[in-house]
């Protein structure tokens, strides 16, 4: 067997996966209402929510795929944590209060109020193709990491098997646990994935090779260099310029628009709880850049002096550290498996909570059975489940190859880039401009991968001719360009047509959505920042003080400007038990990390 497990590391592996399974479905006999079912009776408090999103958020595909990643890539995948900051402010300070005044059970619903129901239709099949897409993605990663863990063991199994093991155990959780479960599973695998995550990353660390992580820095300097955060602008996965305009969009569809992810906050037992449980799950994600993706880039010069080069696939990094740094029999290598399998199903149930809800209000009580009974709602979305799960098994099986030696995760962003663009540019239209027309909408929304085949070969067949765009932006379209392009023009596209159909007396929206007052704070606080960190940048820029050096008056003054906002705030509360101060802390520590890895 690959981990060559021992007896203890068994006991240690079977025993947190026994637990998870009896406190998870424990709620599962209780009875149960549509809005217990589905949003947990909106009970969260501020650290289950936490706990729920960064579960959901951190899986398999984050910790095997980005600990890939920063194998052959580098560091430049922690922008994927670090600035996603950025989208989960706009979620705690935009989203939350429109979300939570109207206590939706799904975001479409929140479009059928803003424009019409055609528009929340067609957010519901979007974002059915979109989980389609990461369930498929799940099955395979989760169906190749349970293959490794048991290669070579008398209880060896297939790439079709695995698949079948990862579709029952999600049938189960999703079907007859209900949200309640759901939550409970992603907060106790929250722990136990940080754990192993810290006990692989420190172990990684301490390896000879290495020395430490200020070890890993000094050979990184004298090696490589894969520990810079900025990538020049034609580099083909990650070009710095991509991550402040792609990345950037990508992160407000995942924290302000996603069904599954924005369930959590919508199940709350507070906004503030909401809100704080939001701002905690930041704090939780800026462990991933230093103990999964830079714990790749170390695994890189460890294999490349033990292995050679291009020896190990970046998707099977994770397991071959676990096989060469983790000790046997200490019970830490059960506890890293555990945490990884754990991490294996939590996104996939989480992602089918979420169908069985839009099935169960967008499809059955709006246009099926608008009268149904909460027993009716719930067993909808659970026969939907699980058709789902069948043909995901099916697209698994034909759609990827179990020996690949591509970079998962970035090949399920680039399969996902020409969905994601239409639904940021309708949420975000719909509450910063009153005049945006639902047909336009539902037209941009559905043809959000068209734009994106359009951007592709006007790219691809005219501009990369041209000697500058292609020295610029690379001889190939990158996906992360592709998703700004979309939006781009998606949001042209969608003022003009706004436009002509209004003229024609065309209904504008559904209910307007006042926002004035708090679009005109974020606005100061926007420009604020930008006064604090142009002066700064450019020093950097320039040479004059290292960015190591400016990350220091980053930090402070970025941290002063949330202070100033309190001060100015209407806040009930004290200074450290406002959600201001946290979010204070959490964007100071995301500036730190942006300025010292430059």
């Amino acid at each position: 067997m690959i981990t060559t497990l021992q007896t203890f590391d068994y006991i240690v592996l079977l025993g947190l996966l026994i637990f998870l399974i009896v406190a998870s479905m424990y709620s599962s006999f209780k009875k149960k209402d549509s809005e217990e079912y589905f949003m947990a009776g909106r009970s969260l408090r501020w650290w289950s929510v936490a706990g729920s999103i960064f579960g959901t958020n951190i899986h398999a595909q984050q910790i095997i795929g980005m600990m890939g990643v920063g194998y052959s890539v580098g560091f430049a995948q922690s922008h994927y944590e670090v600035w996603a900051v950025v989208a989960i402010l706009v979620l705690v300070y935009v989203f939350i209060p429109i979300y939570r005044k109207r206590n939706f059970f799904t975001l479409s619903q929140f479009l059928e109020k803003r424009y019409n129901s055609n528009t929340r239709l067609a957010y519901m099949v979007v974002m059915i193709a979109f989980i389609m897409i990461q369930l498929v993605g799940g099955f395979y990663i989760g169906s190749r990491t349970l293959g490794l863990l048991f290669a070579g063991s008398p209880y060896e199994i297939t790439y079709f098997q695995g698949i079948l093991i990862i579709a029952v155990v999600t049938v189960i959780f999703s079907v007859f646990g209900g949200m309640e479960s759901v939550v409970i599973a992603d907060n106790i695998l929250t722990v136990v994935m940080i754990v192993a995550v810290l006990i692989i990353g420190t172990l990684t660390y301490m390896q000879p090779e290495i020395g430490g992580f200020s070890g890993l820095l000094k050979i990184d300097h004298a090696g490589a260099n894969k520990m810079h955060l900025f990538l020049p602008t034609n580099h083909k996965d990650l070009p710095w310029l991509g991550i402040f305009t792609g990345l950037t969009i990508l992160n407000f569809f995942y924290w302000t628009t996603n069904q599954y992810q924005v369930q959590r906050v919508l199940a709350a037992k507070t906004e503030r709880d909401a809100k704080l449980g939001a701002i905690a799950s930041g704090f939780l994600k800026l462990i991933i850049p230093f103990f999964s993706i830079a714990v790749g880039t170390a695994a890189y010069y460890i294999f490349r002096i033990r292995f050679g080069e291009n020896v190990v696939k970046p998707d099977d990094t994770f397991m071959t550290l676990l096989k060469v740094v983790v000790p046997s029999g200490l019970g830490l290598k059960g506890l890293v498996l555990a945490g990884l399998i754990c991490a294996i199903f939590s996104a996939i149930y989480s992602m089918m909570n979420s169908v069985s809800t839009m099935m169960a209000f967008d499809v059955y009580k709006k246009h099926i059975n608008a009268h149904a009974s909460d027993r009716q709602t719930v067993r909808f979305g659970q026969i939907f489940v699980c058709i789902m799960v069948g043909v995901a098994i099916i697209l698994a099986m034909i759609t990827f190859d179990p020996n690949s030696s591509d970079n998962f995760f970035l090949k399920i962003a680039k399969q996902t880039s020409y969905i994601k663009p239409g639904l940021v540019i309708v949420f975000f239209c719909g509450i910063l401009w009153k005049k945006t027309n639902p047909i336009a909408a539902v037209i941009v929304l559905l043809g959000s991968p068209l734009i994106g085949l359009f951007c592709d070969l006007l790219y691809e067949g005219w501009l990369v001719n041209f000697s500058f765009v292609k020295a610029t932006f690379g001889e190939n379209f990158n996906f992360l360009y592709r998703v700004f392009s979309i939006t781009f023009l998606g949001s042209i596209i969608i003022i003009i047509l706004s436009k002509i159909l209004n003229k024609k007396n065309t209904h504008i929206s559904g209910e307007s959505l006042e926002l004035m007052g708090s679009l005109k704070d974020i606005q100061t606080a926007v420009l604020r920042f930008s006064l604090i960190h142009i002066p700064l940048i450019t020093l950097g820029y320039n040479g004059i003080f290292t960015p190591q050096l400016l990350a220091i008056p980053a930090i402070i003054f970025t941290f002063l400007l949330f202070i100033w906002y309190f001060k100015h705030s209407k806040e009930e509360y004290i200074l450290w038990e406002s959600d201001i101060f946290y979010a204070g802390l959490l964007t100071s520590s995301m500036v730190g990390i942006l300025y010292y890895f430059a």
